[in-house]
């Protein structure tokens, strides 16, 4: 099912479209009514990763989901990728919909881009929901590259680095990467279906996507160094965890200033394992 009719499908009348911000095209879809409330996904996922907690959202909120500069029918430029310029990208797209605020979340990559929106557009930013990850910042160079005793294995972190081998590799071969790194990082494998994994691979098959992609890696020793020159966030911030990485970002993200809260039964998918809990924390946050 493409993205216009799977929008359409979901209660609140959701609709796909596409806005010229910041010199690219971004591709969104909206739906409900009430406050804005912005979601940003991560990899290897596309809007679509909120889809099952965006009804429940659109009871209270105008919902906008958003593909990331480089993701799905988002543009795919050759540079922009650093969070600081993919928060540009967000914080135009606000405006270029009539807001001057909104409620901003984000899951993976999503998550740094919504932090970096909360540090670079103060003015623009009510509240603040980061799930799994935060900000790049220097414990990234810490990452081992053999992990042991339980530690993930982020062996996508190192490839995603390269410069052109990971297209070679991977185009049209992005099933493999996005079934194992789902069923890796899923609690339940049966709470996506195979159409959601098959969309996945598709957003992320071709050279160019693949090319996008790895940007969003490629550019952590600038989001590392701008990280450096942030001060606090200044509106109220929730952070979101699974069981598996709670008790290692809990103190981490306690010292930004975050109120930190556990998804039950959960892998680092929160959206997709657990959309009603989502959905309620965030409601019950966001107010």
């Amino acid at each position: 099912m493409d993205d216009a009719v799977l929008a359409e499908g979901l209660p609140g009348h959701f609709r796909s479209a596409v806005a010229e911000v910041n010199g690219t095209t971004l591709h969104y879809v909206a739906g409900g009514q009430g406050e804005p409330l912005v979601l940003l996904p991560g990899w290897p996922v596309t809007w679509r990763e909120f889809r099952h907690a965006m009804p429940l959202l659109a009871e209270r909120y105008r919902v906008i989901a958003v593909d990331l500069r480089g993701m799905n029918l988002s543009a795919k430029p050759a540079d922009g990728y650093d969070k600081k310029t993919m928060a540009r990208d967000v914080f135009e797209l606000v405006r270029h919909l009539g807001y001057t605020k909104a409620h901003i979340a984000g899951h993976d990559i999503g998550s740094m881009v919504a932090y970096s929106y909360a540090i670079n557009h103060p003015e623009a930013i009510t509240k603040l929901a980061i799930m799994e990850v935060g900000h790049p910042d220097a414990s990234l160079y810490d990452l081992k590259l053999l992990p042991h005793d339980g530690a993930p294995n982020l062996w996508w972190f190192p490839l995603n680095q390269l410069h052109g081998l990971p297209e070679q590799l991977l185009a049209g071969r992005m099933q493999f990467v996005v079934d194992h790194v789902f069923d890796s990082h899923l609690v339940d494998r049966s709470r996506i279906d195979r159409h959601d994994r098959v969309a996945y691979a598709r957003a992320y098959d071709s050279v160019d996507a693949i090319r996008a992609g790895n940007g969003w890696f490629q550019t952590f020793d600038q989001d590392v160094a701008d990280f450096k020159t942030y001060g606090t966030v200044t509106v109220p911030m929730l952070g979101l965890a699974s069981p598996a990485n709670f008790t290692a970002i809990q103190p981490t993200w306690q010292q930004l200033g975050a109120d930190v809260a556990l998804i039950d039964d959960s892998g680092h998918f929160l959206p997709i394992e657990q959309p009603e809990a989502v959905a309620k924390a965030l409601a019950d946050f966001f107010g």
